[in-house]
């Protein structure tokens, strides 16, 4: 039998030839060795690495001798201090004892390990045990009443973590108090160092930043003054409580003691904490770095306010010179703007300058081509009718036709002439004509939708028509009444009442509401009022006496005409006066030429007896006179 690889067989026994007679025996082949890998675990491994580091050779068991035999000699080395007064302690008043001290360990205390506690238990007691002292002719005391009562009630409470940590929390040498301010200001971290570092035993975390020093940085100072600021303490105050709910008899007396225990606690734990409070506001107070930080932080802040402060200026500037510069475009881009605005507004002044001029002068022209043809007529009334067309041509007529119909009058003959100015008339008369109608027409349609609309008005005589006679007459009373004539409308409402011939009684209402209808008239609608009332104004005053409506006009002289005013003569000067306003340059020279036979002072003599005839009227009325420019009476 044979093995493929090597060392994969067992040790085979191979067979051997013995003498006869002796006993069989097995002869065995080793095998080649084979290399395996293993991790090393357990106590053995560990004994192995003591022994490695320490470099000795010896077994585990020799190890652990050796550390027992190190522990009991490190027992033996522990320093006890004795009690002096010990043997006088009261076994009653075992509460108010200091354990420590009780078991040899004043100089330990909370430092002290289980282990040397435990050692100081055991040699304590082979000196103090009540066996050993009778062996050695000591009289004990019987029960409980022996000071050994003492060291077992010590052991029992540093041997238990919970009653140790409460017997801590109130560890009679413990120092509570607070450096004041002076002692802090004059020696700062000598005093407050060795202050918190008797402190930082109660912190329930382990990790507590130190005080540091003068050149410590912002964030070590601002990490530990926000770890006392927040601190955590672990003392508790329950070694003091008064009752043992052990004692209690019943469970209600049981809950009493544990509710007066526990507000007792939190008074003390609340003092506790007030004190911790105190003791890092004073060091806040008096640490020399937190005033450096201050006056860092506050020359920072001041920089840069005043950094702030001079880039806010600076862009102030910047935008005020923007401004400036804006303006000053601005400014320069306006005077160019209105220069030529100027040039163009003097440009079309002295071009309206010349058409007015122009057209004035071809109106002259035409006036005097046509008295000088005696205006085509052969008799006066027929003059006096073609001079009414040819003004009527002066305001109709452009300045392009004015010129055209005089070259037409400069170069033809009288029939020619005449033919002309009767075709032209006719022209204008039938534009006008087209232009009353449409008028009339937009002013049909404007009282329908009044009409189909109640009138506009309210109750009383609202709601009925208002003819042209009353439409005048509300005109005239308006006139007649301006703002501020007291009860006005009333007042109106009873002289329409009074005059009107239609029967019909108005209320201030109903002339109110016709009042505001006809203000919001257009312009066209108001002109053909206006011209009807004239129309009927001319029809009233048709009585004149023949010989003044068809009397010539007399020649200008020196003193004036002292003829009466013809029909014609007051018609054209009053066209004169709407044609010349008061701003017009040499107006009354203008107004004497538009009316034919009459010097300036003849037309300002008719104007002032015309204006005293209407304010004596007015008079008459009880009223003053005062036109309205949106309702303006002719008659």
């Amino acid at each position: 039998m044979q093995c493929k690889k090597k060392g994969e067989c067992p040790a085979i026994p191979t067979p051997r030839l013995l003498p006869q007679g002796s006993p069989p025996q097995t002869v065995f082949r080793p095998t080649a060795s084979v290399l395996v890998q293993v991790e090393p675990v357990g106590r053995w491994f560990e004994a192995y690495l003591r022994r490695r580091n320490r470099n000795v050779s010896a077994s585990f068991q020799e190890l652990e001798d050796e550390e027992e035999s190190s522990e009991e000699s490190e027992d033996e080395e522990l320093l006890l201090e004795e009690h002096p007064m010990l043997r006088t302690l009261d076994p009653k008043d075992w509460k108010n004892q200091d354990h420590y001290a009780v078991l040899g360990l004043p100089h330990l205390r909370y430092k002290a390990t289980q282990r040397q506690i435990k050692a100081a238990h055991k040699a304590i007691v082979l000196k103090h045990h009540p066996d050993k002292r009778k062996a050695a002719g000591e009289q004990i005391q019987e029960g409980d009443n022996d000071y050994f009562t003492c060291i077992t009630k010590a052991i029992e409470t540093l041997s238990d973590p919970m009653k140790r940590r409460a017997f801590d929390s109130v560890d009679p040498t413990f120092d509570n108090s607070v450096p004041s301010k002076g002692e802090g200001k004059e020696n700062f971290f000598e005093v407050f160092s060795s202050v918190f570092e008797r402190n930082e035993r109660w912190s329930t975390k382990k990790s507590v930043p130190k005080l540091g020093s003068p050149d410590s940085s912002f964030e070590e100072v601002d990490n530990f003054y926000s770890f006392w600021y927040n601190f955590d303490s672990w003392r508790e105050f329950s070694y003091l409580d008064e009752e043992e709910k052990e004692k209690a008899e019943c469970r209600d007396e049981r809950r009493w003691i544990e509710k007066q225990n526990r507000a007792s606690r939190a008074q003390r734990k609340k003092e506790e904490m007030n004190r911790i409070r105190t003791l890092v506001d004073m060091a806040y107070s008096c640490d020399p770095r937190i005033k450096k930080f201050k006056e860092e932080e506050k020359a920072r802040k001041e920089s840069e306010k005043k950094a702030k402060a001079e880039a806010k200026k600076r862009e102030q500037e910047e935008k005020e010179k923007a401004r400036q510069a804006e303006l000053e475009a601005t400014r320069l881009a306006k005077e160019k703007e209105d220069e030529e605005a100027r040039q163009a507004a003097v440009q079309a002044k002295k071009e309206k300058e010349i058409q007015k001029k122009a057209i004035k002068k071809e109106r002259q022209k035409l006036r005097t081509f046509c008295k000088n043809w005696s205006y085509f007529a052969d008799n006066e009334s027929d003059g006096v009718k073609m001079m009414e067309e040819v003004e009527k041509l002066c305001e109709r007529l452009e300045l392009m036709s004015l010129q055209t119909l005089n070259e037409t009058l400069a170069s033809g003959s009288k029939e020619e002439c005449k033919a002309a100015v009767e075709r032209q008339v006719e022209e204008v008369n039938a534009q006008l004509q087209r232009e009353r109608e449409a008028e009339v027409q937009a002013m049909q349609a404007a009282r329908s939708a009044e009409q189909g609309s109640g009138g506009g008005g309210g109750g009383g005589g609202g709601g009925k028509g208002w003819n042209e006679d009353d439409l005048q007459l509300l005109i005239k009373a308006v006139n007649l009444f301006p703002a501020g004539t007291n009860a006005r409308w009333e007042v109106i409402a009873n002289y329409m009442n009074l005059h009107s011939s239609s029967g019909l009684k108005r209320t201030a209402k109903d002339v109110i509401n016709k009042a505001k209808n006809l203000q919001r008239l257009d312009p066209l609608q108001k002109g053909e009022i206006n011209r009807k009332a004239f129309e009927k104004f001319k029809k009233e005053h048709t009585s004149v006496a023949p010989s003044i409506d068809n009397a010539a006009p007399s020649e200008p002289s020196g003193e004036g005409n002292l003829a009466p005013w013809t029909t014609e003569e007051q018609k054209l000067l009053e066209q004169a006066l709407k044609t010349y306003p008061v701003s017009t340059p040499e107006r009354w020279e203008k107004i004497a030429a538009a009316v034919p036979g009459r010097t300036k002072k003849d037309c300002m003599k008719r104007y002032k007896v015309r204006d005293l005839t209407k304010k004596f009227s007015a008079l008459s009325c009880g009223v003053q006179m005062t036109p309205l420019p949106t309702l303006k009476c002719l008659g």
